[in-house]
């Protein structure tokens, strides 16, 4: 019945999923209508793949997701996963991921979320077809498990020969690299969510600046495989390449 809700997922803001509509003509219609301030409208996400940098706490999380619930609402046939990065390691990690997960179920609602920290690659691979929207939240997270792991956390898979530069090449650049190949083989829309951490002083310690020097240099990658990149800062989002 035309006009009727797509089983599991929730009307968007703009518009209800029509059965009979078609997907082209519901874009159409979604992309016309007004978005809530700061919302993410289907004309700004849907590239091939879409790289959304923040700080903590900017919003780039909520951006994304709300991302997905467009994308849902736009096609009964569309599908969307979040990748979680995060190992849950201790109560207060455990706590975090749980909080988000309740938030997330509040914006949308027909997500579902794939635990993606030991495997990443394979997981953006494996999540599903053309149809399936694939957010991975967040880069950051996966990078520091990689370079600074969780005392117990299990071992990552390692990648392929062929993504690592050389035998001595540090372990997170051919797990960057095995990311940055799935990310732009992926065949559907991708959405890779990074915090942004080089505007602040300069670290102190070693590892600190290990750290954020690979986080720079990751997110300087993603960008340039991504079609389009979206700075974030207090909720409000600044269009860096469309």
């Amino acid at each position: 019945m035309r006009g009727a809700h797509c089983p599991g997922h929730s009307p968007p803001a703009g518009g209800l999923c029509a059965a009979g509509g078609g997907s082209a003509t519901m874009l159409r219609a979604l992309m016309s209508s007004s978005p809530l301030p700061s919302s993410p409208r289907l004309s700004d996400v849907f590239a091939r793949a879409h790289l959304v940098l923040g700080g903590q706490k900017s919003g780039k999380s909520r951006w994304a997701e709300e991302a997905a619930a467009r994308w849902l609402a736009a096609d009964c046939a569309h599908e969307a996963v979040l990748l979680a990065t995060a190992w849950p390691h201790g109560p207060e990690m455990r706590e975090r991921i749980a909080r988000h997960q309740r938030e997330r179920a509040g914006r949308a609602p027909g997500m579902r979320t794939q635990e993606a920290w030991r495997d990443l690659p394979a997981a953006i691979a494996g999540a599903g077809g053309e149809r399936t929207l694939r957010v991975v939240d967040c880069l950051t997270l996966w990078l520091t498990q990689i370079m600074l792991p969780p005392p117990g956390m299990p071992a990552l898979r390692q990648p392929p020969d062929a993504f690592w530069a050389a035998p001595a090449a540090p372990a997170w650049q051919a797990q960057a690299a095995w990311l940055l190949d799935a990310a732009r083989a992926c065949p559907g829309p991708l959405v890779l969510v990074s915090n942004e951490i080089g505007l602040g002083v300069i670290p102190l310690g070693r590892e600190t600046r290990a750290f954020a020097d690979a986080l720079g240099w990751l997110n300087q990658q993603a960008a340039a495989c991504c079609e389009r990149v979206t700075f974030m800062a207090a909720g409000l989002p600044l269009h860096l390449k469309a």
